[in-house]
């Protein structure tokens, strides 16, 4: 067996050996470098400023092509702090339209003050920020040649782009994530102030985001609280312009030079727009209180002009609140799918087993509850609020009792058949 895995290995490392790679270079100068194509050549074309703001996931080609076209097809330079040069093979070989694709790897400080790195900078006709841990750019640009060779880049109209972690700086202010972890929205909310709340300003320094900021992953890994949070702090701070925008995965706005931005997606989703209303009071250790947020949400039919902040063709808009550190009323994507777990009661019943009138009286039963959960997740509360109000009017019906659950979709179909309580 070992000997024909082997075997495999040996010819697996031919046919790559036979195949053109990026050329790759390290060193001990706190970074690895990697390049694809022909750094030497005249870029094609004219630069334009531009802004391509990803959301994390897979990427939208039309998006990249987009970008490329503001770089004038020339040279981009990716930044990042971890993973390695697949991005770049993408991006040449695949999306095509770049004369070639440098990346740098950083893993120390130092790396920031390398003179080929600010060379490679000034030489960029594109710049992108990759993802992966925002903490380490901070840690590792933040006051260096670094962090003014990407600001001179831009301030000569040049484009900027980032996904994930690189899009979470690229704001007037951004989440940090100082403490080594990633905040969600319950703890962000239960309190802006708090040590896990890491906003960091006075970095990056990005055209009509100057009252921004961003958040990435967006209903993935339903960052809405957790945005609102990061602006109350921000507001209460001393920003009471500050806006937020949210940016779903597999999706990219890509904003050019007079502010007006476009969504491209890869899958579906949408760039959210959010405005609170006021400064909030915040207390350390106390949740947070905001009575009004305004959240519009931008899909690729409309746009959004960033020097009003305002979108045209609006997908679905609303205005949410947080009371004691609970977000309601959010607006409701009327195209989204959804399921909701119903408790279906001990037992098995078979098909044809029951009267007509039982039937119909345990279908009634079952509305009801599937009735009551609708009606919270219509009014923007949580799922976890309308699989609540569903048990409840389920559990106050005689003929459901602990047991045996359900997930039913929208489509009434029964997903799942599982014990969910205990009937205490």
């Amino acid at each position: 067996m070992r000997s024909a895995l082997f075997a495999v290995f040996s010819v697996c490392a031919l046919i790559l050996g036979l195949l053109p790679a990026p050329s790759a270079h390290a060193s001990d100068t706190g970074y690895s470098y990697f390049e694809i194509g022909d750094v030497s050549v005249p870029t094609p074309g004219r630069t334009e400023p531009g802004l391509m703001l990803m959301g994390g996931g897979e990427w939208s080609y039309d998006a990249w092509r987009w970008f490329l076209s503001q770089a004038g097809n020339g040279h981009i330079v990716i930044l990042r702090a971890s993973g390695d040069a697949e991005a770049g093979e993408e991006i040449y070989r695949q999306i095509g339209g770049a004369a070639s694709v440098q990346t740098v790897i950083f893993d120390d400080r130092k790396a920031s003050e390398d003179p080929r790195i600010l060379a490679m900078l000034d030489h960029a006709d594109g710049i992108f920020l990759a993802g992966g841990d925002q903490a380490n750019y901070v840690r590792f640009w933040k006051g260096t040649s670094v962090q003014k060779a990407i600001n001179d880049h831009v301030a000569r109209g040049r484009p900027i782009g980032g996904t994930s972690a690189g899009l979470a700086i690229l704001g007037a202010v951004g989440y940090g994530a100082m403490d080594g972890g990633s905040v969600d929205a319950i703890t962000a909310l239960r309190d802006p102030t708090g040590p896990a709340v890491t906003m960091v300003g006075d970095f990056l320094d990005m055209p009509y985001l100057d009252h921004v900021v961003t958040d990435t992953h967006f209903t993935a890994r339903d960052r809405l609280g957790r945005l609102i949070a990061f602006l109350a702090q921000v507001r209460a701070g001393g920003d009471p312009q500050a806006k937020g925008i949210g940016v779903d995965e597999d999706g990219a706005l890509c904003v050019d030079k007079d502010g007006v931005g476009r969504f491209y997606t890869a899958g579906r989703g949408y760039a959210w727009l959010v405005q609170p209303q006021g400064v909030p009071t915040l207390t350390s250790g106390k949740p947070l209180d905001y009575p009004a947020v305004h959240i519009t949400t931008l899909g690729t039919e409309g746009r959004i002009d960033l020097k009003t902040m305002r979108i045209s063709q609006p997908v679905f808009e609303g205005t949410a609140s947080v009371v004691a550190g609970r977000l309601e009323g959010v607006p409701v994507d009327p195209h989204a799918p959804w399921s909701l777990a119903i408790h279906g009661g001990a037992g098995v019943i078979e098909r044809g087993a029951l009267t007509p009138e039982a039937e119909a009286a345990y279908r009634q039963g079952l509305q009801a509850a599937l009735d009551a959960g609708a009606a919270v997740l219509s009014n923007g509360g949580t799922s976890l609020d309308a699989v609540e109000a569903t048990v409840r009017v389920l559990e106050d019906n005689p003929l459901f009792n602990a047991g045996k659950g359900a997930v039913f979709n929208a489509d009434g179909v029964n997903n799942l058949d599982a014990s969910i309580m205990d009937g205490a």
